[in-house]
């Protein structure tokens, strides 16, 4: 079991950056793939990005290449996203989850303990 706490989410202008964090309880983290899942209004739950165990493979959604970057520190429970160059359809509740395989995981439904989420909000 993992309990799942995000924050850092927020309302900011496009072309903005805000850095997610998501921390996690239990001895098993470092064992766990994670990701980023959002949820834009009117719209399915969607895959952002992903992390490896040990984060040396990560993988990320199209909308999200080259401007997010997902991270984690196994001794601090902790793994963010880093997103920069925020568009208006980056708009939704940003979802922290844990994966108990340990290889990145693209589909939504793979993720087996969510967080509660952030809502981030980008003005035009």
């Amino acid at each position: 079991q993992v309990q799942l706490v995000e924050s850092g989410g927020g309302l900011v202008q496009a072309g903005g950056s805000l850095r997610l964090s998501c921390a996690a309880s239990g001895r098993a983290f470092s064992k766990y793939a994670m990701g980023w899942l959002r949820r834009a209004p009117g719209k399915e739950r969607e895959f952002v990005a992903g992390i490896s165990w040990s984060g040396g493979s990560t993988e990320y959604a199209d909308s999200a290449k080259g401007r997010f970057t997902i991270s984690r520190d196994n001794a601090k429970n902790t793994v963010w996203l880093q997103m920069n160059s925020l568009k208006p359809e980056d708009t939704a509740v940003y979802y922290c989850a844990a994966d108990r395989n340990p290889w990145v995981e693209t589909g939504v439904n793979e993720y087996d303990w969510w967080g509660q989420g952030t809502q981030v909000t980008v003005s035009s």
